[in-house]
């Protein structure tokens, strides 16, 4: 099979490679993929730079967790009826060497979702983390009818999928986006009100939820945790998936005296069932009629170097697609 694949980590044009590898085949609980496109998570990008100092997990990695295509093979005790179905997955290089840029990869037959009709690849393809995330970004709180719920980083792609998927929940939605250029997505994402985020942040949230928020997605947890805090209700919660400083301080105290609950999130290790929960209710939103993600630019497996640059360097709003057959 055709792949991309690094053996150092660095930047994108020094170590990602093009070449020729064996056609991998599943295992027992394990279904194989036709890859028709692959998604790039910043995720991906951390990995290959070695952004968090831990180093090449294995001899040779294929970038890229997320991705959708074709299942073309099953493994031992996997239905054949998955034979042929599009498909949609996650986790393909998470605890895995293999990822989804290549022209095959094998995944866990739980790592998968059918794609709903009328859904593209490249849709498909930019589902996973992002998604995943957002799930349990909006859930981890138990999040109840009714409540209001504040969506930092609204336009984002972990932010539009926690609008959509808050909002399906019965929540009243807010979301907070950095330029007035963004407010449209959100809107249309299902925000009930979209606000910037500056320094009228708090007096702007408050004048809508004057009662304060009860749950607040995050995704830049240092800039805006003494904000959060101010903003939510006794008992409230943050979930936090990013941040723009690796060693935060918080707001201690008025943390303590609201009793805020404070969940942080790495989307490798949720666990299971709320992955399988994560992605059942993402293919309902789709099924439901949500548009999905902008896609900036569809780039040939062979130009992947150019498609991690601009998950780098965006030179336009919207999802960068790997485009493998």
């Amino acid at each position: 099979m055709r792949a991309a694949w690094y053996e150092k980590q660095g930047t994108a044009s020094e170590v990602l490679i093009i070449g020729e590898m064996p056609d991998p085949h599943p295992s027992a609980g394990e279904v194989r993929i036709r890859v028709a496109a692959s998604g790039i998570n910043p995720g991906d990008v951390k990995k290959r730079q070695d952004s968090f100092s831990y180093g090449m997990p294995y001899p040779r990695v294929i970038p890229h967790s997320d991705g959708a295509g074709q299942v073309d093979e099953v493994g031992e005790g996997v239905s054949s009826e998955w034979l042929g179905q599009p498909v949609w997955c996650y986790g393909a290089q998470s605890y895995r060497p293999f990822g989804t840029a290549a022209e095959f990869t094998v995944v866990p037959v739980d790592q998968i979702a059918r794609l709903p009709e009328g859904v593209s690849m490249d849709q498909g393809a930019c589902l996973g983390i992002p998604g995943i995330t957002a799930h349990r970004a909006v859930h981890v709180g138990n999040l109840r009818s009714g409540q209001t719920v504040l969506i930092q980083g609204a336009a984002g792609a972990v932010g539009l999928c926690a609008v959509q998927l808050a909002r399906r929940a019965g929540a009243y939605v807010i979301g907070a986006v950095r330029s007035s250029s963004d407010e449209a997505s959100a809107r249309k994402a299902g925000a009930h009100d979209v606000v910037l985020v500056d320094a009228k942040l708090v007096q702007t949230v408050k004048s809508i939820a004057p009662k304060g928020v009860d749950h607040i997605v995050e995704v830049a947890f240092a800039a805006n945790i003494s904000a959060d805090v101010e903003l939510l209700n006794m008992g409230g919660s943050v979930a936090t998936y990013a941040t723009d400083n690796a060693s935060p301080t918080i707001p201690f105290w008025p943390m303590v005296f609201k009793n805020i609950r404070l969940f942080f999130l790495g989307s490798d290790d949720f666990p299971r069932d709320a992955k399988m929960r994560a992605a059942e209710d993402l293919n309902a939103v789709l099924e439901a009629g949500w548009s999905g993600f902008e896609i900036a630019e569809r780039v040939p497996l062979s130009e992947i170097s150019r498609a991690h640059d601009l998950v780098e360097h965006p030179v336009r709003s919207g999802r960068i697609v790997v485009i493998v057959t």
